[in-house]
């Protein structure tokens, strides 16, 4: 009898693996996702917005505990006395005083809200790195994506030329063809390796940019293709979505509660700290012990008015950017959905003409073939038939790059923000 703990092991690791294989094939065309979780996360930027976080916790605990520290001040003098009827005598004193400015009730409070506010806002930053990063890699895994479609196109469109320059030389040699289709054959295939050849420097291109732009990525193209899929959900659902899960957005309103925030302390500094000490001395060479208290209380002027007032002017100010933000958000979310729609739209009809131009290619060189035709005939419909696969190729990657940045955007695509136990 089978171990029970073995079958159950056998079961999740197969759930496991089916589970990776599905995702493998609703996504198709990137790289996996613990790779890119990988390559992003090393990303000199991405580095620095988490270093960040280190520095504004710091900075946290710097507000928390606030610039009030005790002080210690000490003094010396010489005392020369000249009685009238005396000699002069001499007294050495001195004094000493231990004080410490007091935080007045409320003002920590805010320092501790403001020093939150500021990690707050670094791990959003540093959520917008992570996101713009991948936006960067998703542009530059597509663009190699499609010159390599463009060269792999290339290369078939010569293959393709390079059988008919052939068949048409020996059509020559039977005496079946004139020197002028040799000629054109030659023409056209010339011009299909100059294509070829631009079309491989622009893929080399594209790899090395992509390589030393995000190290450890491994260039592996897709064994098959896929047809994009229709986008579920309507244009309000999508903007809404992206609404909610904007770095961009939540910066700006981070930046907006750390200004409110701080315009509140500054009204708070309208009243200044007092400073409260106490001091013991000795006069006449010790003769005399003094022992006492004291408070310093600064009288408020001009500056701490006009700071306050300053404050709540950068807080509306940056109430009216997170405003903007929400509407160039929105703007952009709106335009990306409708270019994913529209995208699959135009691939489809990219689809339908590079079909029919194929056919029509085909039908022309059987014609050619069987004495029915002319050359320059098949190779306009070759040339035509081409530039229309590729057109549709290139309308298929376009497509999914469009889908896949708008999941991105909607953080659907890679569950990033999680990798940091502080992001909101």
């Amino acid at each position: 009898m089978k171990n029970p703990t073995t079958t159950l092991c056998a079961i999740a690791l197969l759930g496991s693996l089916s589970s990776h294989v599905l995702a493998a094939e609703q996504m198709p065309y990137l790289p996996p996702a613990d790779l890119v979780a990988k390559v992003l996360r090393a990303n000199p930027m991405v580095q620095a917005s988490t270093s960040q976080i280190r520095a504004e916790e710091a900075n946290r605990s710097r507000l928390e505990a606030g610039n009030y520290e005790w002080n210690i001040r000490l003094g010396g003098q010489q005392r020369r006395s000249n009685p009238p009827l005396s000699q002069e005598e001499r007294f050495g004193e001195w004094n000493a005083a231990l004080e410490r400015p007091l935080r007045l009730p409320g003002k920590a409070a805010d320092d501790a809200e403001l020093g939150s506010a500021g990690v707050a806002l670094a791990e959003t930053s540093r959520g917008d790195a992570l996101h713009e990063t991948g936006r960067g890699l998703l542009k530059s895994w597509f663009l190699w994506l499609k010159e390599s479609a463009a060269a792999a196109q290339w290369d078939a469109q010569v293959s393709l030329l390079a059988k008919q320059t052939k068949a048409t030389q020996r059509r020559q040699q039977l005496g079946d063809a004139a020197r002028l289709e040799a000629i054109q054959t030659d023409a056209a295939l010339a011009q299909a390796e100059a294509q070829a050849a631009q079309a491989r420097v622009r893929k080399d291109n594209a790899a090395t940019d992509l390589q030393r732009r995000f190290p450890g990525l491994p260039l592996s193209e897709p064994g098959h293709t896929a047809e994009p899929p229709a986008i579920a959900g309507d244009l309000n659902e999508w903007v809404d979505e992206i609404l909610t899960h904007s770095h961009e957005l939540g910066m700006a309103r981070g930046e907006t509660r750390k200004a409110q925030i701080a315009a509140t302390r500054s009204d708070r500094d309208r009243m200044p700290d007092p400073t409260f000490g106490l001091h013991m001395s000795t006069e006449r060479g010790g003769e005399d012990h003094i022992v006492g208290a004291y408070i310093s209380i600064p009288l408020p002027g001009g500056g701490r008015r006009a700071a306050a007032d300053g404050a709540v002017a950068q807080a509306a100010a940056t109430s009216h950017r997170e405003a903007a933000a929400r509407q160039k958000v929105s703007a952009e979310a709106a335009a990306l959905y409708q270019s994913a729609v529209a995208a699959l739209v135009t691939w489809q009809a990219n689809r339908s003409a590079a079909e029919r131009l194929t056919r029509a290619a085909d039908m022309t060189a059987r014609a050619y073939t069987l004495g029915e035709g002319n050359l320059s005939d098949m190779l306009t419909a070759r040339r035509l038939a081409n530039e229309a696969q590729l057109a549709a190729r290139l309308a298929q990657l376009e497509t999914f790059e469009l889908r896949y940045r708008l999941m991105l955007d909607a953080h659907r695509l890679w569950a990033l923000d999680e990798e940091h136990p502080g992001h909101n």
